[in-house]
């Protein structure tokens, strides 16, 4: 067995979860690139989550898809579009695909790509298992588990066990100096980072909470900086409007702009969603304001952050955030 898995020297690895599940699947994607160090480990992913696959080093070449497009475009121009994804990976002529976020569409994928071997994801009823082909198959999907440890369990079959569970993200020099020359003139400022924005509003802590917040954290001697992401667009206008004139407003970056403007806050204050994930691969403190009937097994596996629940999520009172955001500071 031990040879077969040595004998894989072009893989494909597919993962088409959200930016948060990417993230997550880091440390997955991390131990199979220590393990098939002398192979060639090609990622597939959707484009919005590409760029978090490339800062990550992970990968000696990307597929990069356009699930939206696919979705949401012209019915034409997308059978097209899926028709040359198919020959594409075809002509790659993969040794072995491994599905860790594991779909439908993905493993039917896999299975028409012409790989011999396929290791996928047992998900129940979100995966066609029967299309995997591998000698041992991973345990099924352990829904009480972190989301971290199942995609590692996936990987049980190739022996690779105990793997670093950590996401480590660092900013480069160029994003560094671009983030400082362009949004703090004041080197010394002491920032609170705050992201008030999520991708379903029943995660959202209520925009007039946050401007508090805001207003809280310039009482306490530090500078509020607001980041907004695309989703985010339609609130900048309000968020000029109501928080204090000292929050700086940082908006349209990158994935590695925002980790180097994220690395640079003393503590981040953020709902339950992707930027919570890439701050803590930076290394931020965080503070997670979120429901506490929200599972915990799609959090961040850093050490460096308190949880804030109360009910629903509008049940935090702007006293609670500013307690745990005091602590963190402390």
């Amino acid at each position: 067995m031990a040879s077969q898995i040595d004998a894989f020297k072009n893989i494909l690895v597919i993962h088409f979860g959200q930016l948060g599940d990417v993230v997550l699947g880091l440390p997955a994607l991390a131990a199979i690139r220590k393990k098939f160090s002398g192979s060639k480990i090609t990622v597939m992913s959707g484009k919005s989550t590409a760029e978090i696959v490339r800062i990550s080093n992970v990968a000696d070449e990307q597929i990069v898809v356009d699930r939206v497009e696919i979705r949401d475009g012209n019915k034409v121009r997308s059978v097209r579009t899926m028709l040359g994804i198919v020959t594409d990976i075809r002509r790659r002529k993969f040794d072995l695909v491994i599905d860790l976020h594991s779909l439908n569409e993905t493993n039917l994928l896999g299975f028409v790509s012409g790989a011999k071997s396929r290791l996928y994801a047992n998900r129940e009823n979100r995966s066609l298992d029967s299309l995997a082909k591998f000698p041992t198959k991973p345990p099924t999907e352990d829904k009480s588990k972190h989301l971290t440890d199942r995609y590692l369990d996936v990987l049980i079959p190739l022996g690779i066990r105990n793997a670093d569970r950590k996401v480590h993200l660092s900013p480069n020099k160029t994003d560094l100096k671009m983030i400082a020359e362009n949004f703090f003139p004041n080197s010394g400022n002491k920032l609170v980072g705050l992201f008030p924005g999520a991708g379903h509003p029943s995660r959202c802590w209520r925009l007039e909470n946050f401007a508090a917040l805001a207003m809280r954290t310039v009482q306490s001697g530090f500078v509020p900086m607001v980041f907004l992401g695309p989703e985010e667009a339609g609130m900048i206008d309000q968020v000029r409007e109501i928080f204090p004139a000292e929050a700086i407003i940082v908006d349209g970056l990158t994935i590695a702009q925002f980790i180097a403007a994220v690395s640079m806050v003393s503590v981040f204050v953020t709902n339950d969603t992707g930027p919570l994930h890439l701050a803590a691969g930076a290394g931020v403190p965080i503070v997670l304001l979120m429901d506490e009937r929200a599972p915990t097994t799609y959090l961040p596996t850093t050490e460096k952050m308190h949880v804030v629940s109360n009910g629903r999520i509008d049940e935090i009172t702007v006293e609670q955030a500013t307690v745990a955001m005091l602590k963190m500071l402390a």
